[in-house]
């Protein structure tokens, strides 16, 4: 009997939560793999949000929260998009999930019709088209080649809007490419989506506090306000405050849709662990200096592992403007030959190479809509980054070039 509904058909697992699977597989086995294909920080959640989290169990908040999310973290969520990001969202304007996917997913139940086209700008965080297809939705892939910064551009946003469009989404910082839009990029897809009155925008701005070289955060809301009724602002606390294991993630848009998404959740999660949403609150309200310590390290990562990879032989890489990955370009290693005699066909087939012969597991490319590349999590101690890298080096000298 098949279980599995047709819709499932296209859905890929997450890549990177596989990788990392089957790395913690040979791990157990005995390999000594090194593991860089889940992105999440590897720092411990500082203490006093942990001690927040306690204080609410032992305070008795455990029971059932409002499924939009309690009425202290909103306010804690608004509060943060106005002293932060200049914005102004009231507390009916913002829903709290478990997690930003989550959120995304119920973005597009609230509000996509079966057929309906969502704009992904590749490289994308894999989980967009997959939650896309789940629900019967269309994705349209816009190529942002390393040559473009991996942006969208005026004119390739133009050359794919029609009338079955009905999202964009927009990463900034980017996963996997780092990338940063500034507000003049922004701006410039304003007056093409200006046209397009029935697109709708999710800014995905989960990475805005591990950005380097001393580059800002632009909001997308905070570009082009004409827009604020369409657009659907994703974050969490996962990545700047090291709680991914906590499972809170927010959204901010018009309060209409912010109903209907919580009419959504309501029928497949009810509210986010009310413990976790008390350790938010700590942590939008309380002291900020993990997040600027947590950034200055990745700001460090990511300079050693820019210098690493530029000092190999075939590997291509441009300095991340934020987020805690590496995308390293690859396309001088396809069509090599392994010293069993089998062809490097595309990234897909480098990535089980580097796993099997360097024991270090990374995501293809291709899991991101954008080959021939390789990613990398810089999410891990300098000395590990070092020796992984090393194991990559050796690994790809034992390859013939095409």
């Amino acid at each position: 009997m098949n279980y599995a509904a047709t819709c499932l058909s296209a859905v890929k697992p997450s890549a990177s939560a596989m990788t990392s699977e089957l790395a913690k597989a040979m791990k157990a086995a005995g390999h000594d793999v090194i593991d860089l294909g889940l992105g999440e920080p590897d720092f411990d959640t500082p203490p006093s949000i942990v001690d927040a989290a306690c204080d609410a169990a032992r305070a008795g908040q455990t029971r059932y929260p409002p499924t939009v999310g309690t009425l202290e973290l909103r306010t804690a969520i608004s509060d943060k998009f106005k002293r932060e990001n200049g914005l102004a969202y009231s507390t009916d304007e913002i829903i709290v999930s478990n997690g930003a996917k989550q959120i995304i997913f119920g973005a597009l139940m609230a509000s996509m019709e079966p057929g309906q086209e969502v704009v992904l700008c590749a490289p994308f965080f894999g989980s967009y088209k997959d939650i896309t297809l789940i629900q019967g939705g269309v994705p349209v892939e816009v190529q942002c080649p390393a040559a473009n910064g991996f942006k969208l551009t005026p004119d390739a946003l133009d050359a794919v809007l029609t009338d079955k469009t009905r999202w964009l989404f927009l990463n900034s910082p980017c996963n996997p490419s780092g990338a940063v839009y500034s507000a003049e990029e922004l701006k410039a897809l304003e007056n093409v989506l200006a046209n397009f009155p029935n697109v709708l925008i999710l800014s995905d701005e989960i990475y805005e506090h591990i950005l380097f070289d001393d580059l800002e955060h632009i909001p997308f809301v905070r570009a082009c306000p004409s827009l604020r009724d369409r657009t659907l602002t994703v974050n969490g606390v996962s990545k700047a405050y090291a709680m991914t294991g906590w499972r809170i993630g927010y959204g901010a848009g018009h309060k209409t849709l912010i109903s209907a998404m919580t009419k959504v959740q309501s029928q497949i999660s009810s509210g986010a662990c009310s413990v976790a949403q008390s350790a938010a609150v700590a942590a939008l309200n309380g002291p900020q200096q993990s997040v600027a310590e947590f950034r200055e390290a990745f700001e460090v990562r990511r300079n050693l592992v820019h210098q690493l990879v530029t000092k190999i032989d075939g590997l291509h890489l441009d300095a991340p403007g934020g987020a805690f990955y590496a995308y390293i370009g690859c396309a001088n290693y396809i069509g090599a030959t392994m010293p069993d005699g089998n062809t490097i066909d595309d990234d897909v087939a480098l990535a089980k190479y580097f796993l099997e012969d360097a024991q270090v597991a990374l995501v293809p490319g291709s899991a991101y809509g954008l080959s021939p590349f390789v990613r990398i999590s810089t999410a891990a101690p300098e000395a590990v980054l070092e020796q992984a890298l090393k194991r990559m080096e050796q690994s790809l000298l034992k390859l013939s070039k095409a």
